[in-house]
């Protein structure tokens, strides 16, 4: 059975959910219009890789309660307090009242928004093709330092008393990922391993599945995992607040530079509500706040546009063999 199958049919369990919604549709929902690879349900007209908003005005979402989420990339009861501030400050902006919602996992955040029950969230980097393709979201931030520069890496890591010393020798060890959506948890790994060292999933190691980054980084710490990939971004926020001891682990191998979690809105939001949201993000005030103590490397928020952004994310999931089919 050949490796591009197994990622095509993992992809497609985590994404299943949406088969369901499809079948609960009217056809009526589905457009005659240029798409591209996006879902029967979306057009795009402009050829910007996004949803377009819905002809009918009438069809435009004004919810009195906008529902906001964050990728489940650690435990969400973490972050319901760490965006408590920023979610005060979109409902003073907007007018309206604002709720987080903790999803728990990837796919319950793309079914959320796809049905409309979600309207905006930060979406992890590798899920972010998917929830465009599969759920209608827009991305148009991500965190960035002050002078602009943003990024994390993925990094392999390994117990501190482990003998593996480089990837090269991962052959024939247990490989904990994240989720087959997840860029540096799954599919940049999975791509790297391959074109740099030769090895292939289900060949020369056995992928196992830990659901979260920090998942994967207390099992290698505590001696669960003898190898996992992870983001370095969340690695780094789970030393700085004591969740993991540094000494525990070691990095085997660290890629090239990649985006962070998209931040954007459902397609279908009223235009005025999007800009009302937009103004919130990059006004925000980030000095002492809860988000400052948390993401420890960023100070704002920057505009960003999908078809440019992510190019390198879905070169990654072209090269995998990824499909971005929501049924």
């Amino acid at each position: 059975m050949s490796y591009s199958f197994l990622l095509t049919r993992k992809l497609c369990m985590c994404v299943i959910v949406f088969a369901v919604c499809l079948t609960i549709m009217p056809s009526l929902y589905a457009q005659d219009c240029p798409r591209g690879t996006l879902d029967r349900l979306y057009c795009d007209v402009d050829g910007n890789l996004v949803a377009d908003p819905p002809v009918d005005e009438g069809d435009w979402a004004e919810p009195n309660t906008i529902i906001f989420s964050y990728t489940p990339v650690e435990d969400p009861a973490v972050y319901a307090r760490v965006w408590d501030g920023f979610i005060q400050h979109i409902a003073t902006v907007t007018g309206r009242k604002v709720v987080f919602f903790p999803v728990q996992s990837y796919a319950a955040q793309y079914e959320a928004m796809r049905s409309g029950r979600l309207h905006v969230a930060g979406v992890n980097v590798g899920g972010n093709p998917v929830a465009v393709n599969c759920a209608g979201f827009i991305p148009f931030a991500m965190m960035a330092a002050k002078d602009g520069s943003f990024g994390y890496e993925m990094e392999i890591i390994v117990p501190v008393d482990s003998t593996i010393k480089s990837p090269s020798e991962i052959k024939g060890s247990i490989m904990a990922f994240t989720s087959p959506t997840s860029n540096s948890g799954f599919k940049a790994p999975s791509a790297l391993l391959n074109s740099e060292f030769g090895l292939t999933a289900e060949i020369d190691y056995k992928p196992t599945f830990s659901g979260k980054h920090d998942n994967s980084i207390l099992g290698v710490a505590n001696n669960d995992y003898a190898v996992a990939a992870v983001a370095n971004s969340v690695l780094r926020r789970m030393i700085s607040r004591n969740a993991v001891d540094p000494s525990s682990f070691r990095s085997i191998y660290q890629s090239p530079t990649f985006p962070t979690t998209g931040y954007g809105h459902a397609h279908d939001l009223h235009p005025n509500i999007i800009a009302l949201i937009k103004e919130a993000f990059f006004t925000f005030n980030w000095e002492g706040s809860e988000l400052e103590k948390e993401f420890i490397e960023d100070d704002m928020f920057i505009p960003i546009e999908y078809k440019s952004d992510w190019e390198v994310i879905r070169n990654i999931d072209a090269a995998n063999g990824v499909s971005y089919s929501c049924k």
